[in-house]
């Protein structure tokens, strides 16, 4: 039963419509402040999936902010599984939730009519649902049903990188110094691949192909493509959104194609910075999660066969 459903349906008087922006606010910071980085996967456990959560009963991949939440509360609840559906998804599936348990909400964008200076307008807002991974099923077995997920050998794997990025025809130049993205040039500045090493449990590859990820996110807002900074700005105040928007589009498509992040060097001042950002501004990280899947979007359609 959707109990969030039915309690908007029964309580009188009505009551504020819940925050859900600062709900979803309120969720990544709780896992920030425990020292997780809710986007940051730098671990495959053993029998666990390390792949972007999916709806068991569509089949569709969640988007956006609902990535993020989902990843959180996997790793809050050590669920060794990323399939998800609502109470009545499972039970079309003759599947039962545990008595007990409890559900991982996500939000969904919808629209409500309202007269504005005499015109009807359609204004957005945001509505929540509630979900429940399959580890809180009676039928679940975690030794008979979590396999160690398949993850290709790195020749394979950073072939078809290789093959994702060059469909992008990016401008990629190589050379000694740091990584970055240059909007007037329209050019992506990496260092040699032989200066990346091993950090932790990624690999040098692993190091190098997610930082070109994360460029080549900052790369799709470019005026001729998306045409996102003048939103989320380059290189002035606001582009703490800009690199927030990098960092979940880098480890977005990292978790498709099967690798692991590096963690951050003061990963401790990394978490403050993002707490600071995210208490003033309870609208930032879900908008930054719609902007980095709408990129992952926009490079997934350059390529020639479809990428999944």
């Amino acid at each position: 039963m959707d109990n969030t459903q039915d309690q908007t349906a029964t309580i009188q008087p009505p009551i504020p419509r819940k925050d859900i922006h600062q709900q979803v606010t309120d969720t990544i910071i709780c896992q920030l402040e425990k020292g997780t980085i809710p986007w940051q996967q730098t671990w495959v456990n053993k029998g666990s999936t390390f792949s972007m959560p999916k709806n068991e009963v569509t089949g569709n991949k969640y988007r956006g902010i609902n990535i993020v939440l989902l990843w959180s509360a996997c790793q809050d609840k050590n669920y060794n599984t990323q399939e998800w559906a609502s109470f009545k998804q499972w039970q079309s599936k003759n599947e039962a939730v545990r008595k007990g348990e409890k559900g991982t909400y996500i939000v969904y964008a919808d629209t409500f009519e309202k007269e504005v200076e005499g015109e009807i307008k359609k204004i957005p807002f945001l509505k929540s649902s509630v979900v429940f991974n399959r580890a809180q099923l009676a039928s679940f077995n975690p030794e008979e049903e979590v396999s160690t997920p398949v993850i290709e050998t790195d020749i394979d794997r950073n072939a078809r990188m290789d093959d994702f990025i060059e469909n992008t025809f990016a401008q990629i130049k190589h050379r000694d110094g740091g990584a970055c993205y240059v909007p007037s040039s329209d050019q992506i500045y990496m260092p040699k691949p032989s200066s990346f090493i091993d950090v932790g449990n990624c690999t040098a590859s692993e190091n190098y192909y997610s930082t070109l990820l994360h460029e080549l996110t900052h790369w799709t807002g470019h005026k001729s493509r998306m045409d996102r900074f003048n939103k989320t700005g380059f290189g002035k105040d606001s582009y703490a959104q800009e690199e927030l928007i990098a960092e979940l589009g880098a480890a977005f498509l990292s978790t498709e194609f099967g690798i692991t992040t590096p963690e951050k060097e003061n990963h401790a001042g990394y978490i403050a910075g993002w707490l600071k950002v995210l208490k003033n501004d309870k609208h930032f990280i879900v908008s930054a999660a719609s902007e980095a899947s709408k990129a992952v979007e926009y490079m997934t359609e350059m390529q020639p066969l479809k990428f999944s």
